[in-house]
C-alpha cells in the first residue's frame, strides 16, 4: 500500500486526510505540537469562522490580496457552498451570520475538530503529534521525512506546515522559491488625544485611507487600547501588507469616521441647528456616534460642550466636521490581530500547479494552506482557500491509478 505523509496538522492537513481513499493508501500526519488543529480552535473567538457565504468564484477571489487569480479555477471545483455541504453531510449544522461568515450552530469550534478527528479515525489515518520534521530527502521514488521521532518513508508527500520560517527554509532547501514574509491582517498602532481612554468604542461604517499609498477600504471600526481595529483596518492592513513593511508600519492614515463627505455632514449640522438651536452641542445627537466619542471630538476641537448649537460659529463647525470625516493619525507600529496570525510570502505561486496543488518542482509532492503565498481578508476565507485547495489534492491523489 501506497504511503502518504501529511506534514502539518492545521486546517489543509487534516481536510486532506479527511478526504482520501484510505483503501488506497496509509496515511499519517505529522504535527510538531502537543495538538493538532490550533487555529480551528481558536478561529472566530473560539467559534470557527469555517467559510464565508460567497458562492461566486469570481466574487470570492476578490477577497484574498495574494492567490485571486490561482484560486480562481480552484473555487470553481470546491466553493464555500461545497464546504458547508461537506460539514452539514457530517452532521455538522451551519448558520450564516449577517455578515455572512458561517460558523458551526453550536457555537463551538470544537464541533468542527471533533468531526475531523472523527473522520480520520473512520479512516485508519494515524497522527503523531510532538512530531517536529528536521529534513526531507528524496530517495529513488520516494521521500524520506526525518522527524524526532524517527524516519518515515513516503511515496506522497502533503506539505501543509503553515508559514513557520523553518517550514519554509525546509522546503526551500528541497528547490522551492519563497517569497519572504510580512505580516498581513494587523491593527494599527495610534496614540492620540482623540481616541484615548475610548477602548471598545466602534462604528458601524467608517472609511480609511492611506494618502501616500493611494488606497482605501470601508467598514465597520473599533477603537483599541492601542489604536484602530475592525474590518477598516485589517481589510486595508492585507492589501498593502508588502507596502505597510516596507515603511516600517510608520505612516499617516485619514479616518472618515461616519462615511459621510464633509459638505453631507455640514448640511446635517446646519439642519440640526436650525430645528434645535437652543440644545447644548455636548447633549446633541447629529451623528450616528457614541455620546462618549461625540464629546471626545468637541474637546478636541475645543469647542464648549456646554455652548448652545445657535451659538456654534462657522470655524467651530469645520473643525469638528474636519476631525470626524477627515482625521489624520500618524501610525507608529503594529499589533496582530487576536492569535489568528496571517502572513503574506511562502511558496512562489509560479511553482505549483493549480488543477491539483502539486508542487512543479517535486515529484509526488503536493503543497497547501498558508505556506502559500496566499492570503485573505478575515471572514472565513483563509479557511476556504485551505478547504479547497486540499480537496484537490484528495480527488487528485484518489484518481491515481
Amino acid at each position: 500500500m501506497k504511503q502518504i505523509i501529511i506534514i502539518g496538522g492545521g486546517a489543509a492537513g487534516f481536510f486532506a486526510a479527511s478526504n482520501l481513499d484510505e483503501t488506497k493508501y496509509k496515511i499519517t500526519i505529522l504535527e510538531q505540537n502537543s495538538d493538532v488543529l490550533q487555529k480551528v480552535k481558536i478561529s472566530g473567538g473560539g467559534r470557527c469562522n469555517v467559510t464565508h457565504a460567497c458562492f461566486d468564484p469570481r466574487e470570492l477571489v476578490q477577497f484574498y490580496p495574494r492567490g485571486n487569480k490561482e484560486l480562481l479555477s480552484v473555487f470553481t471545483k470546491f466553493q464555500p457552498g461545497d464546504t458547508m455541504d461537506w460539514f452539514e453531510q457530517r452532521n455538522v449544522p451551519l448558520k450564516i451570520e449577517n455578515d455572512n461568515r458561517v460558523f458551526p450552530e453550536s457555537n463551538s469550534s470544537q464541533t468542527i475538530i471533533n468531526t475531523f478527528l472523527h473522520e480520520i479515525q473512520q479512516k485508519n489515518v494515524e497522527v503523531k503529534t510532538k512530531c517536529s520534521v528536521k529534513e526531507i530527502e528524496k530517495s529513488g521514488e520516494k521521500y524520506i521525512v526525518k522527524t524526532s521521532l524517527g524516519d518515515f518513508e513516503a511515496d506522497f508527500i502533503i506539505y501543509t506546515t503553515g508559514s513557520s520560517p523553518k517550514s519554509l527554509k525546509m522546503i526551500e532547501n528541497l528547490g522551492h522559491k519563497i517569497i519572504d514574509l510580512v505580516p498581513s491582517l494587523f491593527t494599527f498602532n495610534i496614540k492620540d488625544d482623540l481616541l484615548k481612554d475610548l477602548a471598545g468604542t466602534s462604528f458601524e461604517m467608517a472609511e480609511t485611507s492611506i494618502p501616500k499609498l493611494k488606497t482605501e477600504e470601508s467598514g465597520p471600526l473599533l477603537i483599541t487600547h492601542w489604536g484602530l481595529s475592525g474590518p477598516a483596518i485589517l481589510k486595508i492592513s492585507a492589501w498593502e501588507a508588502i507596502n505597510l513593511a516596507k515603511v516600517k508600519y510608520n505612516f499617516e492614515i485619514e479616518v472618515n469616521f461616519i462615511s459621510k463627505s464633509i459638505d453631507d455632514a455640514e448640511e446635517l449640522f446646519l439642519n440640526f441647528k436650525q430645528s434645535n438651536p437652543k440644545k447644548t452641542i455636548g447633549q446633541s445627537k447629529i451623528f450616528d456616534i457614541t455620546n462618549r466619542f461625540w464629546q471626545r471630538i468637541l474637546e478636541v476641537s475645543k469647542v464648549d460642550l456646554n455652548k448652545q448649537v445657535a451659538q456654534i460659529s462657522g470655524k467651530e463647525m469645520q473643525t469638528i466636521l474636519e476631525n470626524l470625516c477627515k482625521k489624520k493619525f500618524n501610525v507608529t507600529g503594529k499589533s496582530t490581530f487576536k492569535d489568528e496570525f496571517v502572513t503574506a510570502g511562502g511558496v512562489d505561486l509560479k511553482e505549483i500547479n493549480f488543477k491539483n496543488l502539486s508542487s512543479k518542482i517535486l515529484p509526488n509532492f503536493y503543497v497547501a494552506g498558508e505556506v502559500l503565498n496566499i492570503d485573505a481578508v478575515t471572514g472565513g476565507f483563509n479557511f476556504q482557500a485551505c478547504w479547497s485547495e486540499a480537496w484537490l489534492i484528495a480527488q487528485d491523489l484518489n484518481n491515481i491509478n
